[in-house]
């Protein structure tokens, strides 16, 4: 739908019975988010909170709590823009499809930024104190935007056509920020506010920002779109929205005429502050470290103003869907981008950035033996591409060996690969390389390393459904479970230390090696509860990739270094248990969840829905 504003928004899902009004007062410190959490795992509506303590405005969440609910707020948009997107990589579509090339130009009308001579929405001023103060997770240094959409000019130029907008973490409160004059700002690696920082840095000046928090949903989506550098992202915000984006400037800063609220202020040069914990998508904290923070300059809010909200976790949550959308609009042009690769999944239920799947062609030699040569080729270009570079591990095979397999079946995807890789020549592993900031499998933050796996040709072994009959283990090891055919997990003894862990693996290793390619087994993975790893396939993703750094955590069966070239026969063994310096794993607050449970009794704003 065409949204003008939030409010419209609301009106909308209200009227289509996807809204719920929560009118009791509901502490935004755990409980809001717990609730929020609660209603999203039972597939309910979204959350309008009317009476939030310590504050004058209303919190909405869960707004993209479903699929469907999802394509309601973005439809027929949607359509029109995935039509300029593939119009964008393929100009030739407009004359081959004049439906789609209309499509498109409907799109790319409302792409251009339109400003605004008179600022009659955002007229009233607030504090930071004065905005929900959600604290999603126990652990969590303070209160946090959690849809935060951040504006930022190149200091080269005054255009807006050469801005960012992103979505970047930003702490409201706790730690050393000074109450309503500081805020955190937490950019990752490969996000696009880091070249405009650059660029004042070089200056040795502050980098003026601008938080809109609100407005039409289509906006909150395009500060997450993976753009190519270069391209604005208020054009596709103004062209998902079915209505040009609108701003105004006041003292030197931009704001968007149809956000609810709007942060200004100042990224000081070489000036950082202690940010986090955060509980992230990952399902666990990210850690204090130095980052960014901005000085408040003010705090615009129009009337009426809303304040949205999302909370994440372990996938899959509400940022999930919004990883999809992104899918549905990118997924031509990332073909075009990556001229042979058919096909990508970055793995929702692994976190996204920790495992990455592909299908790509293999033509190089098509008269000789088939085996990874393009595959090669392929993969560093897609490690080289964007956000997917943040990829840690890639499982790559080769389209012409099942051209309907699909991607986004993760299970039957290890599968295909385990069946035809060698073990011996199709491991490739980049060592002491930056790694996704959320990501602690390595000892640094941002350090880490990578391993692809590629895979072609006819199957080489086949993958038993169930364990070798007589299967044992050595002590210290316990509760075998098959995962899927042809992958093990194993529950080991607490990990201490690399040293200490080579140690006990070794007779895993050597164990494995007698059972011979007979066993049925191309992995194995080490973990610290087998059972839970194993329960759901979603488990298995989110453990092994997630918990393992591919330089230090993979074993093989006679492993050996040939000419730089690492090497082992099958089974691979993994090591994904918990390691003293990972982040904590997300609970929440048990007394908090009780609290919850009552809301849901008979009588009781969430009866009926949990």
């Amino acid at each position: 739908m065409k949204f003008n504003n939030l409010n419209q928004c609301v009106s909308f899902l209200a009227q289509e019975k996807e809204l719920i009004r929560i009118r009791e007062p509901v502490d935004p410190h755990l409980d809001m988010a717990e609730i929020t959490r609660r209603v999203f795992d039972a597939g309910g509506p979204a959350l309008l909170f009317e009476n939030v303590n310590g504050s004058p405005f209303p919190a909405l969440s869960n707004l993209y709590g479903t699929w469907q609910r999802t394509l309601k707020i973005f439809e027929p948009q949607l359509e029109q823009v995935k039509a300029l997107v593939d119009m964008t990589s393929d100009p030739m579509q407009a004359v081959r499809s004049l439906g789609r090339g209309f499509k498109a130009g409907m799109a790319l009308a409302r792409s251009l930024p339109l400003p605004v001579q008179k600022n009659r929405t955002l007229t009233q001023m607030t504090r930071i104190d004065q905005l929900p103060q959600i604290t999603c997770w126990p652990g969590d240094g303070g209160a946090f935007l959690l849809l935060p959409q951040v504006f930022s000019l190149d200091p080269d130029s005054d255009s807006v056509l050469k801005s960012n907008l992103g979505m970047y973490r930003i702490q409201l409160s706790g730690n050393d920020y000074p109450p309503n004059e500081e805020i955190g700002l937490h950019y990752q690696l490969h996000r696009g506010i880091g070249v405009h920082h650059q660029k004042a840095l070089e200056k040795n000046r502050p980098l003026k920002v601008s938080i809109f928090i609100g407005g039409p949903p289509a906006h909150a989506l395009a500060a997450v779109m993976p753009l190519p550098e270069g391209m604005p992202e208020i054009a596709f915000a103004g062209a998902l929205a079915g209505r040009n984006f609108r701003y105004f400037r006041h003292n030197g800063f931009v704001l968007s005429t149809d956000a609810d609220f709007c942060i200004t202020g100042w990224v000081m040069p070489h000036q950082t502050r202690p940010e986090g914990p955060f509980g992230d998508h990952l399902g666990y904290y990210s850690n204090v470290h130095e980052f960014p923070c901005i000085r408040v300059a003010s705090v615009w809010h129009r009337p009426g103003a809303i304040f949205p909200f999302t909370v994440v976790g372990r996938p899959p949550r509400e940022d999930s869907h919004f990883g999809r959308l992104i899918h549905e609009i990118t997924r031509n042009a990332v073909a075009k981008a990556l001229p042979g690769v058919t096909a990508v999944n970055a793995v929702d239920a692994a976190g996204v950035h920790p495992l990455l799947l592909a299908k790509a062609r293999e033509r190089y030699l098509p008269y000789d033996a088939p085996m990874p040569r393009e595959l090669l080729t392929h993969a560093h270009a897609i490690l080289g591409k964007g956000q997917l570079s943040l990829a840690k591990y890639l499982f790559i095979c080769a389209h012409e060996d099942d051209p309907g397999l699909d991607v986004n079946d993760e299970k039957q995807f290890l599968m295909h690969v385990l069946e035809r890789v060698d073990f011996s020549r199709d491991l490739h592993f980049v060592t002491c390389t930056t790694m996704d900031t959320l990501d602690y499998s390595g000892q640094q933050i941002n350090q880490g390393s990578k391993l692809v796996m590629a895979a072609a040709g006819p199957v080489k072994r086949r993958l038993g459904p169930t364990l070798p009959v007589q299967f044992s283990l050595p002590d210290g090891f316990s509760h075998a479970v098959m995962a899927a055919p042809g992958i093990a997990v194993i529950q080991g003894l607490a990990f201490t230390s690399y040293p200490r862990a080579r140690q006990q693996i070794s007779p895993v290793k050597k164990y494995l090696e007698t059972l011979g390619d007979a066993s049925g087994l191309a992995l194995v993975v080490v973990v610290d509860d087998a059972r839970f790893c194993a329960d759901t396939f979603d488990n298995f993703l989110w453990v092994t990739f997630l918990r393992s750094n591919p330089s230090h955590d993979i074993y093989g069966i006679k492993e050996r270094t040939l000419h730089k070239h690492w090497g082992c026969q099958a089974p691979l063994v993994i090591d994904a248990r918990i390691k003293p310096f990972h982040a904590a794993l997300l609970e929440p607050d048990p007394e908090v969840a009780l609290r919850v449970d009552r809301m849901a009794c008979k009588g009781g704003p969430l009866f009926k829905i949990l």
